[in-house]
């Protein structure tokens, strides 16, 4: 009997309808579209308007178009993790909301928050579970309203930064495709470069933090940049070496969108051409959470049965990593 592995079967996405260009942010902050651009890759990026609608609201959407494709009963899934770095609220999981909603009642659910390595540290406990035999179906679903914590008078962060949602089921497979490798970092100094210092335990929200702009993200770009040069570099280069795999070997390389640089640095390390590159940044910016599902979702006609895909990623934290799948199904 062959070794079971955790495979992908299915995929969803959503994003929301309004599109905010750089032309858009030329009129917030002193910027411009070629130096957005030439730095970072993005061209626009999508911003979820509507009162009352958080992260839940991504999150249901994706999960519906995946059951929806799949013609999956909801009832079928075993557990739901929600890989986010922005819940709908503190305290109550917004996996469980967004379980409660899709109809999915005989799953359990829970948040996961590793920043934008969130859905690549997701991807490992969902392997996790179904290769332990417990669990037949598990829905990962990376999702970030980003918009709720960016402040829009800061050029640095407000050009990055989207909207939105991708889905993946994982499901056992026993002719050796799925997740093959996986190696995943972190290191704590990371705190002191990307975060946001208000409404956590340690400064919890008062008036002052209000006042200070304390609930919004901060990233020392210049650190951020170096760090994640590096390490998505050499996460996904120590992948393919572990695993003997050769530029040849590599169908696809599944980047964290953050910055166009930094995913050329890493498929560069690889040996990579552009056309083995998934790459959507110029259109939805940096979404967190919902990169790698996100471009799943867009290349998924393009992915056929068999093919080795590498995904890399880089968070806040920090938190970093790489995984090596082998695709399950033509589409």
């Amino acid at each position: 009997m062959s070794k079971l592995t955790a495979a992908i079967t299915a995929v969803g996405s959503y994003v929301p309808d309004f599109v905010m260009t750089n032309k858009i942010l030329e009129t917030l902050v002193d910027t411009n579209d070629e130096w957005i651009t030439t730095r970072t890759g993005i061209k626009e990026r999508r911003i979820l308007k509507g009162k009352g609608l958080g992260t839940s609201y991504l999150a249901i959407k994706a999960a519906e178009q995946l059951l929806e494709k799949r013609k999956l009963d909801p009832k079928e899934i075993d557990l739901i993790i929600v890989a986010t770095a922005t819940p709908d609220m503190m305290v109550a999981a917004t996996a469980a909301y967004v379980g409660s909603e899709i109809g999915a009642t005989n799953a359990f659910a829970y948040d996961l928050q590793a920043a934008c390595s969130s859905f690549l540290y997701g991807m490992s406990t969902a392997a996790s579970y179904i290769e332990s035999g417990r669990y037949k179906k598990v829905l990962l679903i990376g999702a970030d309203k980003m918009s709720s914590i960016i402040d829009y008078t800061d050029r640095t962060t407000c050009i990055i930064f989207g909207d939105g949602a991708g889905a993946a089921l994982f499901e056992p497979n026993n002719e050796g495709l799925g997740l093959q490798d996986e190696y995943l970092r972190s290191d704590g100094v990371g705190r002191n470069f990307l975060k946001m210092d208000a409404g956590g335990s340690l400064l919890p929200a008062s008036e002052e933090t209000v006042k200070n702009r304390q609930h919004f993200i901060y990233q020392d770009g210049k650190s951020v940049f170096k760090f994640a040069v590096t390490n998505m570099a050499d996460s996904a280069a120590k992948i393919m070496e572990r695993n003997n795999l050769s530029h040849k070997d590599v169908d696809w390389l599944i980047p964290h969108q953050a910055n166009k640089r930094i995913i050329d640095a890493t498929s560069n390390r690889m040996g990579l051409d552009d056309s083995k590159v998934m790459m959507n940044i110029q259109r939805y910016g940096n979404t967190t959470s919902a990169t790698l599902p996100l471009l799943l979702s867009d290349y998924e006609s393009q992915l056929k049965k068999g093919d080795n895909l590498v995904f890399a990623a880089f968070g806040g934290g920090f938190t970093w990593g790489s995984i090596y799948l082998k695709w399950a199904y033509n589409s």
